[in-house]
């Protein structure tokens, strides 16, 4: 009986592996399918990229979809020999092994490539995204309460709001909740700045945290945002002159405040050390 018990658990684990084997690649085909320009009923997986950053950030996320995939059938036939081969019917008899050497460098050593393998790529997609080619145009992108303004201060001041389409008005082939009466137009090959700010913000206190893996101190840059209303900020503002004022080399104070461009747009004065 007790090589029926192993045969039939032999064919369990084979017959187990082989329908998991089809769903991960069911899985991954699947989520390949998407698309470019909007969301579709049943859609799996991102949106096709549009963008060099996107298309590598795509990338990475597969990368890492494949690697997790590996893990979890590898962890799975491993719980799954346990379950079959050492149960307490087909292994009465407990093994009483304390320590193994080689499984216990594998262990270590194993999850240390695979972190140094997903790190290589992600510090590299990392300064990738730091880079900052000179702009060819600026869109100024202003959030209110609910509906975005857009400016192209290079453009001859060009503004103008763009509000969700109601549902009552949509036209043939417009899309529920996504198209607005007014979108943004930007020209193809082009590198765009974009400064994104909002107005009539809620009152409130928000809180962050630093989102980039910049060094040892990384998860200890916590971010701290209170919106108060114009007047609040204007007593805070009087204050804050007396309280941050830097000083020149003969000791007077120099009020540091946020210069503006010829766009309008304010631009931040240089941090101190």
């Amino acid at each position: 009986m007790m090589w029926l018990t192993r045969l039939f658990a032999k064919r369990t684990t084979n017959r187990t592996l082989v329908v998991f084997a089809i769903a991960a690649i069911g899985l991954a085909a699947t989520a390949a399918i998407a698309w470019a320009d909007a969301p579709r009923p049943w859609e799996f997986g991102m949106q096709a990229p549009a963008t060099p950053v996107k298309e590598r950030l795509s990338a990475f996320h597969d990368e890492l979809l494949a690697i997790i995939t590996v893990i979890a059938l590898f962890v799975f036939v491993l719980l799954a020999i346990v379950i079959l081969r050492f149960n307490h019917r087909s292994h009465p008899v407990p093994t009483r092994t304390s320590h193994n050497t080689v499984i216990e460098m594998l262990w270590t050593v194993i999850p240390v490539l695979i972190l140094v393998m997903i790190a290589i790529p992600s510090f590299k997609l990392m300064y990738y995204m730091d880079r900052v080619p000179n702009p060819d145009m600026t869109i100024k992108v202003t959030g209110h309460q609910w509906y975005w303004s857009y400016d192209y201060p290079d453009q001859g001041d060009l503004s103008f709001d763009s509000n969700i389409i109601p549902e009552n008005e949509l036209k043939p082939g417009q899309k529920r909740l996504l198209d607005v009466d007014n979108p943004l137009v930007v020209p193809v090959d082009t590198v765009i700045r974009v400064y994104v700010t909002g107005t009539d913000v809620i009152p409130g206190i928000y809180y962050g945290q630093c989102n980039q893996i910049c060094g040892v101190n990384h998860a200890f840059m916590p971010i701290k945002v209170e919106a108060v209303t114009k007047d609040e900020f204007q007593r805070w503002l009087e204050d804050a002159k007396k309280k941050y004022a830097r000083h020149d080399e003969r000791g007077e104070a120099v009020h540091v405040a946020a210069a503006s461009d010829a766009t309008g747009v304010a631009r931040p004065a240089p941090a101190g050390n």
